[in-house]
């Protein structure tokens, strides 16, 4: 018995619709990053980029439960002192919906340079309409 490890010639990638609409946050950006990470091929390798593209439309359209919309606060530093500044779900979901995916599937990742070109094959646009019509084969998936 030998451990496969696939080749970098050997790995197929796809392009993969999911449609947000409806779908619970976390459950769909864990859905999408085993579709990145490649969790759902059989030549999948821990070491590897084995994943699809994955291209998710209607994320203006994604469900959070509970308290969320006001509760959860997203952060960033400026750097300088007292520099903390927080938004809440819902001021950047009205400002950029996108994000808000963009930012759970991140987290699901792994945090190293591996991690970075996995999450560079995430398209990710707030309306039903996306620039990537030739890649795809027309059949939009539910994730999950």
């Amino acid at each position: 018995m030998k451990t496969f490890s696939p080749k970098a010639s050997q790995i197929r990638r796809e392009w993969r619709v999911v449609d947000a609409s409806g779908q619970t946050l976390g459950r769909l950006a864990s859905q999408i990053a085993q579709f990145l990470k490649g969790k759902h091929k059989p030549g999948y390798a821990p070491h590897l980029d084995t994943g699809d593209f994955v291209v998710v439309v209607n994320a203006e359209k994604v469900r959070v439960t509970g308290r969320k919309l006001t509760e959860k606060l997203y952060y960033r530093h400026s750097g300088y002192p007292a520099g903390l500044k927080s938004r809440s779900l819902a001021e950047v979901r009205a400002s950029h919906p996108e994000r808000v995916i963009e930012h759970a599937v991140r987290g699901m990742l792994p945090h190293n340079v591996l991690g970075r070109a996995m999450f560079r094959k995430l398209k990710v646009y707030a309306g039903p309409a996306h620039p990537h019509q030739a890649q795809v084969a027309g059949s939009q998936q539910r994730a999950g």
